[in-house]
């Protein structure tokens, strides 16, 4: 069995991968200030280049954990969500309504993903 740690800290792990699993850790964005809709956008886009760093895509993800400060960001984050999913590949998805724990964090998203087999 081979677990792999990658971007650790003393903290935590951004990504854990086991065999052909990543997951992934809580991801906020960059810009505490940004509205919803923002910080989502950043929020897929450190995701996407956290799973391109392990050799997998945004097509690979299986299940996505939303957490929303509050609901009334839902519309901001599914108009950019909608853009963003693959077509025909949406992977599994929850989004709740919870107390995140900086107050200007608006979104923040946990995930799992494959990790395709390396093409010979």
């Amino acid at each position: 069995m081979t677990i792999r740690y990658h971007k650790s800290n003393s903290r935590m792990s951004e990504l854990v991968i086991h065999e052909n699993t990543v997951y992934g850790a809580g991801q906020v964005a960059d810009d505490y200030c940004a509205d919803a809709k923002t910080q989502t956008q950043q929020i897929l886009a450190n995701i996407e280049s956290l799973l391109a760093d392990v050799g997998s895509s945004k097509e690979h993800i299986l299940s996505v954990q939303i957490w929303l400060s509050d609901l009334s960001y839902f519309d901001q984050l599914n108009e950019v969500w909608d853009a963003w999913v693959v077509e025909d590949r949406q992977p599994a998805r929850a989004c709740v309504e919870s107390k995140l724990a900086n107050p200007n964090w608006k979104v923040e998203m946990m995930f799992t993903a494959a990790l395709p087999k390396p093409k010979v």
